[in-house]
């Protein structure tokens, strides 16, 4: 990191940039000027931001200057993942079916933003309608490898220093993996923390709004603008960590593996309680299923544009749906309930931790442009609907990032990332 007096203002954190401005230091229209001058330097290469308006932003930053304070927020920009409705911007989904759709109202999250007064600077690439099929941005650190999907141009705009903050949407790890891979904090919040209107559905049981940043605090103070939630208190002892495998460690590789070991190792000499974690009786077949629940309902919000317009679908895209469509009423009823009851089972087992100490992903970002990477070790959390934070930290054999994940218990989400900034302080020393 580069000293402070050398740092870009593209470069600061969401906290020290809104610090900034509500001192008089910089303005809202400097900041944002950094940011467009780093993405014209850097993303024909990276490729993170699906649409721009300069000229929008830019007279929106100067209106901001003398306005009231409307939060903690005001003045800082955030991109937007490009399956979130804007009126001021087109909202394509990543598909030709949608080119140069212009939704005719914000989407909640975008109007929680502006009422906050934030900027939005532009709508980050997503995957087509945020599945699996690979988006055109490329992992900042190496363009040869992913940077995870679906929010790509979210978690690759916020590690580029592009923008401060970013939203992303997760169904399967879609938040919790690009962060990992590209080098960023995020969160997955408690499901329904952040409001959805105006968000592209895929599956009404799993879609949960996220946010990219560059730190826990960073993360804690959007959570306060788009969820409503009040600051933690400091912690007055150490955490008792689970540590939790989960039933597919093998599945992570040995640079992966070594690093959740060694942080565990970390946060135990730093006071912490770690005890091992094993997950209620159940839960195993939720880590392969969630793909069940999440193929029925992804097929039945994309009906229109598997019948209509299925020709313009990509055939990653066509070929899921298809086995959505297979998937009977019955078996999604049976593995809902299995989630519901291994859900319970979780929130009693959790009773024992603070939090759980697991991998975010399996390796990092893979060697290649025709995947994603997998969301093995997001899957099964986002079915459960609690809240996970990734931390970035150490490098794996590529010497790209690594990271570990936190996952907390149902609606702890401000309680987690205060945990998740003693947890990077620890690692970091």
């Amino acid at each position: 990191m580069l000293p402070f007096t050398c740092m870009g203002l593209n470069e600061l954190s969401l906290v020290e940039a809104a610090k900034r401005i509500e001192r008089g230091e910089i303005t809202p229209e400097a900041l944002v000027n950094a940011c467009l001058d780093r993405i014209a330097e850097r993303d024909e290469k990276v490729r993170a931001w699906a649409h721009i308006d300069r000229k929008l932003v830019i007279e929106e930053a100067r209106a901001l200057e003398g306005a009231p304070r409307e939060s903690v927020l005001h003045g800082v920009p955030f991109g937007i993942k490009d399956i979130i409705d804007t009126a001021d911007l087109p909202t394509e989904y990543n598909s030709p079916i949608y080119r140069g759709h212009r939704p005719k109202a914000d989407a909640a999250s975008v109007t929680l933003l502006k009422q906050a007064g934030c900027l939005i600077l532009g709508k980050t690439v997503t995957t087509e309608f945020a599945n699996n099929h690979p988006s055109q941005t490329r992992n900042p650190h190496n363009p040869a490898h992913t940077p995870g999907g679906s929010s790509s141009g979210s978690a690759a705009a916020v590690a580029d220093f592009m923008v401060p903050a970013a939203l992303g949407t997760q169904t399967g790890g879609s938040v919790i993996r690009p962060a990992a891979y590209c080098g960023v904090y995020a969160i997955k919040p408690t499901f329904g923390s952040i409001n959805r209107a105006g968000t592209k559905m895929l599956s009404e049981a799993l879609d949960t709004i996220g946010i990219m940043a560059r730190s826990a605090d960073d993360l804690a103070l959007c959570m306060q603008v788009l969820a409503g939630r009040s600051p933690a208190s400091e912690p007055s002892r150490a955490p008792r960590i689970g540590f939790c495998k989960t039933p597919r460690w093998s599945l992570a590789d040995m640079a992966t593996q070594s690093h959740v070991q060694n942080a565990a190792r970390v946060l135990a000499l730093a006071g912490a309680e770690v005890r091992d974690f094993e997950l209620p009786a159940g839960s195993e077949q939720l880590f392969d299923n969630h793909k069940l629940i999440m193929g029925y309902e992804t097929a039945r919000a994309l009906g229109w544009e598997y019948f209509a317009r299925g020709e313009k679908l990509s055939a990653t895209l066509k070929a899921r749906l298809d086995e959505g469509w297979k998937v009977t009423r019955a078996a999604y009823d049976q593995m809902r309930e299995r989630a519901r009851e291994c859900r319970r089972a979780l929130a009693d087992a959790m009773r024992e931790v603070d939090f759980l100490l697991t991998p975010s992903a399996p390796s990092e970002a893979p060697t290649s442009l025709a995947t994603t990477g997998d969301p093995v070790f997001n899957r099964a959390w986002t079915l459960f609907g609690v809240p996970c934070v990734t931390i970035p930290g150490g490098e794996g054999t590529h010497r790209l990032p690594l990271a570990v994940q936190l996952v907390g218990p149902m609606e702890s989400d401000m309680a987690l990332l205060r945990w998740a900034s003693w947890v990077s302080q620890k690692l970091a020393n």
